[in-house]
């Protein structure tokens, strides 16, 4: 079998046989659900060889490679012959109604207000339900195509607005529940939780599913500017949220001082909501004192918080200063945070927004950016998970991981080392979706324009 012809040989092994082995293949031990098998391989990577059993689209079994399942039973096998096997992955933080609008959007200049200033501007000018849905479908099929299992979105929730984005949303998660599970979260300024839409954005999420959120900031205003009613504010939203039974994502401290965090994980305390948060971005938690950081970091876990950490996004909007090289890298300290026993993960944010001008919604190449940033390498230990596992954890979903008894949502990687993972993009990559080769074309900008 040559190189250039194993999709299609593996599609029509797969085709033809109703239950088939993968053998040989190379998987992450933290992507394995129920860690490595005994007596399987394990490589300087922390990657173990594995024999993997798909029957009628799901996982059967995980074993160690060349365990002899095959001759027992006479089944077909593909010999990937130690190529890295993934599952889709997850990200678990993004904004698909934002995504897209840069051509047409007003000049940022790479800055977040700029950013917040020029997609006010385009929100109001072009955010119908029919360009919602046209962007949104862009996104997801481009997600589609790089082996994406499952996305939660933040969407700007703005009063005039949150009807219609909601409404495309739910159309949108209808039209792809066979393929990517989507979930969403209210975006809104966290002073609107002390106005009449606050309460009745509570009821358009709830009405559909979502997650209350919400930006540790004022409207108009930038992170690290003190609130003084934050307290107020979140235990508005809180309460909002526990009367609906809703969990919590907001987005919190985006900039290299600021100080909403403590606040955050107070009212989680208070409320009896651990276990229930996320906060995205907490950017500022990179540049506290080592005291400080610990003492943050005690806080954080005593109150149950998930940390996602968007380095790509924050990389090109932190720092940002006319004629000046960024001094700082504007990601959250991850590793502390894990070491803590906080669950964390990496997702890709904004994709050709305002926010951030590039992007391609490929959350491999979000995960290959967070480990050279993030510096999740010698040794990757647990790097895989950042992008797996983890997030779904927090999403609380069931994907992200290799195990028995899940569908086979498995991507190929023309790769044998993590190294060589990290090193291309993987245009090459050869993706399973439920047992069925599910390779498809990006689509081409000619249909979003933006």
């Amino acid at each position: 079998m040559s190189d250039i012809d194993f999709p299609t040989y593996l599609a029509r092994q797969l085709q033809r046989y109703p239950r088939i082995v993968l053998a040989g293949a190379r998987v992450p031990v933290s992507l394995l659900g129920e860690g490595a098998p005994e007596s399987a391989g394990i490589d300087r990577d922390g990657a173990a060889m594995v024999d993997i059993v798909v029957e009628a689209g799901v996982v059967t079994r995980v074993m160690a490679s060349g365990t002899g399942v095959s001759t027992e039973t006479g089944d077909p096998v593909v010999e990937l012959e130690g190529r890295h096997v993934w599952p889709l992955l997850v990200d678990a933080h993004a904004h698909l109604d934002k995504a897209h609008i840069l051509g047409r959007a007003p000049e940022s200049g790479g800055t977040h207000p700029g950013a917040r200033a020029a997609t006010t501007a385009d929100r109001l000018a072009h955010w119908t339900r029919d360009d919602i849905l046209r962007r949104m479908e862009f996104g997801l099929a481009t997600a589609d195509a790089h082996g994406v299992a499952a996305i939660r979105t933040h969407l700007d929730s703005h009063e005039g607005q949150a009807e219609t984005t909601w409404e495309a949303f739910s159309e949108m998660r209808s039209r792809w529940r066979d393929r990517i599970t989507l979930q969403a979260v209210g975006l809104v300024p966290i002073d609107a939780y002390g106005t009449a839409h606050g309460a009745r954005l509570a009821d358009i999420v709830a009405e559909h599913g979502g997650l209350m959120g919400g930006v540790t900031r004022a409207s108009g205003g930038t992170h690290g500017a003190a609130l003084e009613d934050i307290d107020l504010l979140l235990d508005r939203l809180f309460t909002l949220a526990s009367e609906r039974g809703l969990d919590i994502d907001l987005h919190v401290d985006e900039a290299a001082s600021a100080d909403a965090l403590p606040h955050v994980a107070r009212a989680t305390i208070r409320h009896g909501y651990e276990g229930r948060v996320t906060c995205g971005h907490c950017c500022s938690l990179a540049l506290l004192p080592e005291d400080v950081l610990s003492e943050r970091i005690a806080l954080i876990a005593d109150a149950g918080l998930s940390i996602i950490t968007l380095p790509a996004v924050n990389m090109y909007l932190q720092g940002r200063e006319a004629g000046l090289t960024p001094r700082w890298r504007g990601v959250a300290p991850v590793k502390e945070l894990s070491a803590a026993g906080i669950r964390v993960a990496t997702a890709g944010d904004n994709c050709r927004d305002p926010f951030y001008a590039y992007g391609d919604h490929d959350m491999l190449d979000t995960w290959r950016q967070s480990v050279r940033i993030l510096q999740l390498d010698h040794p990757y230990a647990d790097a895989a998970a950042y992008a797996g596992p983890w997030p779904a954890a927090i999403m609380g979903i069931e994907h992200g991981a290799i195990r028995p008894g899940r569908p086979a949502d498995l991507m190929v990687l023309e790769a044998w080392t993590l190294d060589q993972v990290i090193a291309r993009p993987h245009s090459d990559r050869t993706i399973l979706r439920k047992g069925v080769l599910a390779n498809r074309a990006v689509p081409s900008y000619r249909g979003v324009g933006g």
